[in-house]
């Protein structure tokens, strides 16, 4: 009966973020294009090491950067993992300098084997995050008024995923269901300070509800008695969203227009991951990825020319001074990793570069199964040219991983 109400209470912390996914986890002002913000997908220890995960295979972390990775774990565990994040970030266009501080629940995921080849994992995590609130105080032909720009919103998959192992604990493939939803407003208004003058806003919004899919392989190479090397591939195909946008124009107290549109093009673009990882079993984890996403082909109202191809490569390790040591830190996961990508927005002809770098801890619980995660990373994102605004970001990451002896069942003689 304890073990049924771990199950329930695990699933509604599953659920329980749909609700909160609509809460803000940015203030960039890049958000104002595109989709926003591609969130980090990957949970825990990958998130310590730079984002990798495409050949990451553990028994116990979930990984739903390659749905294959389910098979990894042991038969007789249940895994349950959720995070939350904060940053502080700053931004600066040559003139100004601004600062912000968020912080959200990030993801939430459960995991456990249907049978001794057959893995299931559900869970929710973001996509994408848009918010963002900025303004300008103008004078035209003697006339005042200030102009602002603001946006929320994002986008989230909920996921089915199951893996198979198909040969010997070697190789194994996997997929992921994804239930693809979420909304996004942009609103532009202009305030005028001066009297007579009336005021406007203009709100734009997209609501998309959709299935997305992902594949994954992975093969286990045995290079010793503990070590292995696993190299994994991740694929993603292009999605033509089904999506309603909205339009509302209001003119003081007046509604001057309001549009209903179902049938423009968005779209989310092919991507292929591909990544390796070199483990000698609880003592030391090194591993690389490299993303590719085919975002220049991607359609977002009706327009093709909004993205350009995006590429990410991250590397990372994680290093156990000695995992059966009685000694805490002895024990504990010690992270680091970095990782660069080129923005998917095509804003002013360029865009920016993203340069990230990370470390944090897997600190064991009393079972030494469990773990709390931690991770500190440090984001730069360099425009490409001065007209852009550079940004700057510390993010830090609590993830909390259980895992539980789930199936196992006790002989007494």
């Amino acid at each position: 009966m304890l073990k049924i109400k771990r199950v329930v209470a695990a699933s509604l912390l599953v659920f329980l973020p749909l609700a909160l996914f609509a809460q803000n986890n940015t203030n960039s002002p890049y958000t104002r294009y595109g989709y926003g913000e591609l969130a980090d997908r990957s949970f825990g220890a990958g998130r310590a090491m730079g984002g990798v995960g495409f050949g990451m295979r553990s028994p116990k972390q979930i990984n739903p950067l390659n749905p294959a990775s389910y098979t990894g774990m042991d038969s007789l565990t249940f895994l349950f993992d959720f995070g939350l994040a904060g940053q502080l970030s700053w931004f600066d266009d040559g003139a100004n300098r601004q600062h912000n501080i968020n912080g959200n629940f990030e993801y939430a995921a459960m995991q456990f084997p249907l049978h001794r080849r057959i893995a299931l994992s559900v869970g929710i995590l973001p996509i994408s995050y848009v918010g963002y609130h900025f303004g300008e105080n103008k004078t035209t032909e003697g006339i005042s008024y200030t102009e602002e720009f603001s946006g929320s919103g994002g986008l989230n998959d909920l996921y089915l995923g199951m893996s198979i192992d198909i040969w010997k604990r070697r190789l194994s493939v996997g997929a992921n269901v994804g239930y693809l939803f979420g909304n996004i407003s942009h609103n532009q208004s202009v305030i005028f300070t001066s009297t007579g003058a009336t005021s406007s806003t203009v709100s734009k919004s997209m609501e998309v509800k959709d299935i997305k899919l992902d594949l994954g392989i992975q093969y286990v190479h045995p290079v010793g008695a503990q070590e292995n090397v696993v190299f994994g591939v991740a694929y993603s195909p292009k999605n033509k969203l089904n999506t309603t946008s909205y339009e509302i124009n209001v003119s003081g107290n007046t509604l001057e227009k309001a549009d209903t549109t179902r049938n423009q093009s968005f779209d989310m673009p092919q991507s292929i991951g591909a990544g390796i990882s070199y483990v000698k079993q609880n003592r030391l984890t090194l591993a690389a990825d490299f993303l590719y996403e085919d975002w220049d082909k991607a359609h977002f109202f009706d327009k093709s020319d909004e993205f350009k191809k995006r590429i990410r490569v991250a590397a990372g390790g994680e290093f156990i001074p000695a995992y059966q040591n009685k000694a805490f830190f002895s024990r504990i996961r010690y992270r680091a990793g970095v990782h660069y990508s080129n923005s998917y927005l095509r804003v002013k002809n360029s865009g920016y570069n993203e340069y990230g770098a990370s470390v944090g801890f897997g600190l064991p619980l009393i079972d030494n199964r469990s773990f709390l995660n931690l991770s500190l990373e440090y984001v730069k994102l360099q425009p490409g040219t001065k007209a852009l605004i550079s940004e700057q970001y510390f993010r830090f990451t609590v993830n909390y991983t259980f895992n539980e002896m789930w199936f196992l069942k006790f002989r007494v003689n």
